[in-house]
Formats: structure tokens, sequence, C-alpha cells
């Protein structure tokens, strides 16, 4: 059963969640929301328990339902200069930036997290299983970006984006190994077993 709050609901906790920080190819995305206290959900779980569906079908409820959300994008160019691990905390930050009102404490997903935002933070391990705010973050990072890898794969459709999200499935490595590397690649990654791409 998935927590409301990490404090109390006199508090404005804001969930923090990032999706594709794994993945090959296209941005990390970055989703903040803060809940209404008396937001209950009994499908609300952490989206990579849910179906593709039940995502789609709980994003407008989580944003219908959600004092303020916001969500982020940070480009495989900034992952490749930054590193992933501080490209994920950058697309929280921003996330978090994007919210119309100032949380008062932030629950991030994970073990640790840097930022140049004053408010305060807990970092939550498996967070997503554990807090509806960091569940429904992880919604909607995982639904956005997953719109936005579909939406790349018109162009290039050999990697099967639509289908693999960018993942390292054998399929996309293979595709890698036959055309090469496309503008949305992660340079920094190893594409394939000791890549010679480059």
């Amino acid at each position: 059963m998935l927590q409301p709050f990490y404090k109390s609901s006199d508090l404005l906790e804001c969930g923090c969640d990032e999706a594709g920080r794994g993945c090959l190819a296209g941005p990390v995305v970055a989703a903040a929301v803060i809940l209404k206290p008396d937001f209950r959900n009994d499908l609300l779980n952490d989206s990579k328990q849910l179906s593709e569906r039940q995502r789609l079908d709980l994003r407008p409820v989580i944003e219908q339902n959600a004092i303020a959300y916001g969500v982020s994008f940070i480009d495989n160019r900034t992952i490749d200069d930054i590193n992933i691990l501080n490209a994920s905390f950058k697309a929280m930050e921003t996330a978090v930036k994007g919210l119309n009102v100032r949380p008062e404490l932030l629950l991030i997903d994970g073990n640790r997290f840097r930022t140049t935002l004053t408010i305060p933070f807990v970092c939550i391990v498996k967070g997503d299983a554990k807090m509806m705010s960091i569940a429904a973050a992880s919604i909607l990072a995982k639904t956005y970006r997953d719109d936005y890898m579909a939406k790349i794969d018109a162009d290039f459709p050999q990697y099967k984006w639509r289908k693999n999200k960018g993942y390292p499935t054998s399929e996309h490595r293979q595709a890698i190994s036959q055309y090469g590397i496309s503008p949305y690649h992660r340079k920094s990654f190893s594409l394939l077993p000791e890549s010679t791409l480059f």
C-alpha cells in the first residue's frame, strides 16, 4: 500500500522521479508532482509495475488531481556533457522549478540527489513503490518520455524506438551495428559491446 505522506498532510510534499536513465538514446525525463492531500487511487503504483495502458489511463487522473506538476527533458547531448547521473539530478531540479507552487519537502526516488534548490529533500530507495507522489511522478516521466520516443521513431524507424523506447535491447543494438548512430544516441554510453563506433 503506497503511503500518501512522508511526514504529514500539512506539508506540501513533492514526489520526484525520472525515466530513461538506462537508455542508449533519447532524453532523460523527470517529473515533480504535488498531489492533493485527499487524493487516493487503488491503481496508482510504480510505473514499472503497470501496463502501458494503465499508465496512460492514470496520467490525466494524476494531472487533474495534482496541486501542481512539472515535467522536464534533458537531451542526449547534455547527458554526454555532464553524465547521466548529473543529467538525472538536473532533470528533477528543472521539473521542480517548473511547478507553479513551491513545495516544502522534496521526496526523491533513489539514494542520492544534488541540487541548487534550497528546498529540503529526502531520498527514498524504491520510493516509487512506497510513496504516492513519487509513483505519480514516475508515471508522468515514463509516459511523457515514451510519447517522445514514439515521435522521433517516425524519423528513425530502423531503431524501433516506438517498441524499445531507446533501451538496450538486442534488436536496438543490432540496428546500431547495422545503421550506425542517430543524432539522438548517447555517445558516452556503451552502445555496442567494446564499441568501435567512435
